[in-house]
């Protein structure tokens, strides 16, 4: 198990976690959405990816959106302090 992956295991509910991990691996493969990710974190948990949407609970939602990035690595570095 990565360290990053650590992080959401003891973080975060399994359920969390495997969100997280389909948010970020979405912004990997998708230069698209990762700038939305980047610009507009609500939005583009809004808008979800490939047809699907993010279940996040509400309070992690606005947690998630409350994130200020300019990389896909300072977002993912913004996660681990949640």
């Amino acid at each position: 198990m990565s360290s990053f992956s650590a992080v959401f295991s003891n973080s975060y509910s399994n359920t969390t976690s495997n969100e997280l991990s389909r948010i970020l691996a979405a912004a990997v493969v998708n230069k698209r959405f990762c700038s939305m990710l980047l610009a507009n974190p609500a939005q583009a948990l809004i808008r979800g990816y490939g047809g699907e949407s993010f279940n996040l609970k509400a309070d992690e939602r606005e947690r998630l959106s409350s994130i200020h990035a300019s990389s896909l690595s300072e977002f993912a570095a913004e996660l681990a302090h949640f």
